[in-house]
């Protein structure tokens, strides 16, 4: 890893996104070098080293993984699930000093503010980062909250963030008197939301972030509003793009930010899907396009989707949109049911993909030696505040 003078010194103009591997940034959640040395994929002997390492380590490691993640690291995970379920399984198991998060960044942070001090959290490939989390930096919310305020609308405006932020983004919403939501809880988040500035029928606002898709499908198909209370505050425009009497006259002021995986399912390949499926179930993510959403037969979280396609009958057919790794995995598991993938085009979320064996390998062996490589630590008074975030959601009735 460069010394992080000479980075300084070298650093090209700050980009929206960082190049992944060509820069070291401490504040971004892409582009981080990661040290030490790799074993080859093309190791033969890489799952018996997998397995060695584990069991030297026994009880104190504790191995998360993402659905999104790959099949050949999910079979060395302790439990799998969405980043919420994986944090608060890390949490559970304050026995085990060492908790190794198969997953991307934001999802190991949470895991440290959920942890206690006792705990480790390790993070394979520090380049493992989430396009939507990047997409909130924390000096462009707090401007867009400085707009409001100079709008005169920030006291009547609750923020909510996603589970998929930063721990930095987390905070923010926890000091300003807001929540965190996941995808499976968002109504009941945004609901809490605008009761304490006067309710859904009334006049208050939520800014929600960073993915503006969630955000709009719960407002309109949970809560049965209208797409029309919804403004897009484009972080790069000044006031976000959008006039004060916009801003005043909105009930949702949603983040300009999206999945790069979700993003890209769309109302063609739905509509393909019934033409070319007699009978076919079409079941999608809620961080899909709206005009995606309203064509699905069933819409839901991850953990959802999986338990959808589990307790359906044999001969079901299934048309998913949501990560590939994910439904490549459901149509193994489920073969009695015809499974296929909502896009002509592979959708692998390739950030989370960059957690591979060969990291796992390097990270379990690096603690069977003594070594922890890429601990996530998040700064104490920025867990807390985002702690504030988590418990109000985890109060949610």
């Amino acid at each position: 890893m460069p010394d992080v003078s000479e980075t300084t010194q070298t650093r090209p103009a700050p980009l929206s996104l960082l190049v992944l591997g060509q820069d070291r940034d401490l504040h971004s959640e892409r582009g981080v070098e990661c040290p030490g040395e790799l074993p080859q994929p093309s190791d033969p002997d890489l799952v018996a080293r997998a397995r060695a390492a584990k069991n030297a380590l026994g009880e104190r490691v504790f191995v998360l993984g993402h659905h999104y993640q790959r099949d050949e690291v999910i079979e060395f995970t302790d439990t799998t699930g969405d980043s919420f379920k994986l944090a608060k399984e890390a949490a559970a198991r304050p026995d085990a000093p060492y908790i190794v998060f198969c997953g991307v960044h934001f999802m190991a942070e949470s895991a440290d503010i959920l942890t206690s001090d006792e705990q480790t959290v390790v993070l394979p490939d520090l380049a493992a980062g989430c396009s939507m989390a990047d997409m909130a930096a924390l000096h462009q919310v707090e401007d867009c909250w400085d707009d409001l305020v100079e709008a005169g609308v920030a006291e009547s405006t609750v923020p909510v963030t996603y589970m998929n932020s930063s721990a930095a983004i987390k905070a923010f919403t926890g000091r300003n008197g807001g929540t965190v939501c996941t995808s499976s809880n968002a109504e009941r988040a945004l609901t809490w939301a605008f009761d304490q500035v006067g309710g859904v029928e009334g006049e208050g606002k939520v800014l929600f972030l960073p993915d503006q898709h969630l955000g709009r499908n719960t407002w309109a198909r949970d809560l049965g509003r209208d797409l029309d209370d919804c403004v897009v505050w484009n972080p790069h425009r000044p006031m976000g793009g959008l006039t004060v009497e916009q801003i005043r006259d909105a009930r949702m002021i949603l983040w300009r930010g999206h999945c790069s995986v979700h993003g890209r399912f769309t109302p063609e390949a739905v509509e393909t899907a019934r033409r070319e499926i007699p009978g076919v179930r079409v079941i999608v993510h809620p961080e899909c396009r709206n005009e995606v959403v309203s064509l699905a037969d069933e819409v839901g979280s991850t953990e959802k989707i999986i338990q959808a396609v589990a307790s359906a009958p044999a001969g079901t057919k299934w048309v998913i949109g949501t990560e590939l790794n994910l439904v490549q995995r459901l149509a193994k598991e489920h073969p009695e049911q015809q499974i296929s993938f909502l896009e002509k085009n592979v959708c692998y979320c390739s950030t989370m993909n960059r957690i591979d064996l060969p990291h796992l390998v390097w990270a379990l062996e690096s603690l069977v030696e003594g070594r922890v490589v890429n601990p996530i630590v998040v700064d104490e008074t920025v867990a807390q505040q985002a702690r504030t975030a988590l418990d109000r959601m985890l109060a949610l009735p």
